[in-house]
């Protein structure tokens, strides 16, 4: 496609190719967890007049990361990434928060799944940050299930989704 008169392809995100990754062979639940990282090139198709700074741009890289694991192992595999997370910021002098983004209205699975899913993040995330040390973020979850916005602040107090 073009966009602003320059040619323009389409490039997937890494998800897909660690759901490939761990399908490319058969697997047993005494495998799991399995974790899978990598630091890929994205592209997405700002307009010129939107591009500011470092937080919108046309190519950056991005690290991301998919456990597959148990559900008996969510809890342990959530607090073990956010104590990850907590070292690395407190590194470098950063603050941040966290929200659980639940279930949108257009979602994929049983909303049983969805609940456990729900629960077991929630109970990770009191474990790790204490009751109350995070926010509910009804409906913003993505399609495919739940997830944990980790939100920083920079100098002047502006937030921004990190992770």
């Amino acid at each position: 496609s073009a966009a602003e008169g320059r040619e323009c392809t389409i490039n997937p995100m890494t998800s897909p190719g660690h759901c490939l990754m761990f399908a490319g062979q058969i697997r047993s639940y005494r495998d799991l967890p399995l974790r899978f990282a990598d630091f890929g090139v994205l592209h997405r198709n700002e307009l010129s007049g939107a591009l500011s700074g470092l937080t919108r741009v046309r190519r950056f890289q991005q690290d991301d990361a998919h456990i597959f694991c148990r559900e008996d192992q969510i809890e342990d595999e959530v607090k073990g990434s956010l104590e990850f997370m907590k070292s690395v910021y407190t590194t470098f002098g950063m603050t941040y928060k966290l929200e659980l983004s639940t279930r949108p209205k257009k979602a994929l699975g049983d909303k049983e799944l969805w609940d456990r899913a729900e629960a077991a993040l929630a109970r990770a995330m009191d474990s790790f940050a204490g009751k109350g040390g995070w926010k509910l973020n009804p409906g913003d979850g993505a399609f495919y299930g739940p997830k944990i916005d980790i939100k920083v602040m920079d100098a002047m107090e502006r937030v921004h989704q990190c992770a």
